[in-house]
């Protein structure tokens, strides 16, 4: 699909994207870093179990410090190790599972700073040539009101998915259908189709925001509903394009998840440790680079799809006005 592969030349076109986005998520994962070190290097000491751990998992030490956390130290678990942690947030997005205070403000000021870059990575994209910083922050600036006003929108949007939706689903009508099953396989069978349609509504929901954002960048779009309301009627007059792009970016995700189960290593101590770390920041990087690439490639199908090349292509390149060109000529 060529708004794939345009996506991809986009992304590699501005390396400097990703290295923000990487230091933006290096910035505000440090200090939940340090407060998780202070609380480990407090229980742990300078006893026994702290060799062991240097060297190795201990799995009953690991137990016993979690029986006793509290705050971040309950996100301490063995789903932190490598491809784990994807699987367990994934788990934890479609369970509509709280997290806890620390870990929540994180996420709040994390998005915040998506918000605020995206206007600026969405006008790159679009433009298709350097803006330099200036041009970066001027365009972040002056959408980041409107791409807030929209993400506000949305959060309400996912809290009323989350609060009655999910309780809907998972709650009454899943209790209620598999009382009466007595085997386990068919009530995880319903579970997983659940877990599908809800997956299939956030999907649907995030694909039209993801829209609207293109459209109060590219269009200049002032008004939130405006924007959501036309990027609904382009998911839908453009359907089949729109889940075809998705399901590519998809499948690469997948591909990614793949290479990191294959890859990721397991909990252990010394080199391996280092390595650990060297690898998930690897695939920490490639999570992001796919990030914008779903940016990067629906930005080019939707200004492939509503003719909006011009505000894409570079400027012409004009002949110097001087004495010397007009010889030359």
């Amino acid at each position: 699909m060529r708004s794939f592969s345009d996506g991809w030349r986009r992304v590699r076109s501005a390396p400097a994207l990703l290295v923000g986005v990487y230091v933006l998520t290096l910035v505000l994962a440090l200090p939940l870093a340090i407060t998780m070190r202070g609380l480990l290097q407090t229980h742990l000491g300078s006893s026994l179990a702290a060799d062991r751990a240097a060297s190795g998992v201990n799995y009953d030490w690991w137990q016993e410090f979690r029986s006793q956390a509290t705050g971040i130290g309950t996100t301490f678990s063995p789903t932190i190790i490598g491809l784990a942690a994807t699987l367990d947030a994934i788990s934890g997005i479609l369970d509509g599972r709280r997290e806890v205070a620390p870990i929540a403000g994180a996420i709040a000021l994390y998005l915040t700073g998506w918000t605020f870059l995206a206007g600026g990575i969405l006008d790159r994209y679009a433009r298709q040539r350097p803006t330099r910083a200036f041009g970066f922050f001027a365009a972040a600036g002056m959408h980041f009101p409107r791409l807030l006003r929209l993400a506000v929108v949305a959060g309400v949007v996912y809290w009323w998915l989350f609060r009655y939706v999910h309780q809907w689903l998972f709650v009454d009508w899943f209790v209620d259908r598999t009382r009466a099953l007595s085997v386990e396989r068919d009530v995880f069978v319903w579970r997983l189709a659940l877990y599908a349609a809800f997956g299939l509504t956030l999907v649907i929901v995030n694909t039209i925001v993801d829209y609207a954002k293109i459209r109060l960048v590219v269009e200049d779009r002032r008004s939130v509903l405006s924007a959501l309301s036309a990027a609904r009627r382009f998911v839908w007059r453009h359907l089949g394009a729109v889940s075809r792009l998705y399901a590519l970016n998809a499948l690469t995700f997948l591909a990614l998840l793949g290479v990191w189960a294959l890859i990721a290593p397991g909990a252990r101590g010394g080199l391996t440790m280092v390595l650990a770390f060297v690898l998930g920041q690897i695939y920490l990087l490639a999570r992001l680079a796919l990030k914008l690439q779903f940016m990067a490639s629906q930005t080019a199908l939707f200004q492939a799809s509503l003719a909006h090349a011009s505000y894409a292509a570079a400027p012409l390149p004009a002949w110097p006005e001087s004495p010397t060109a007009e010889l030359i000529r």
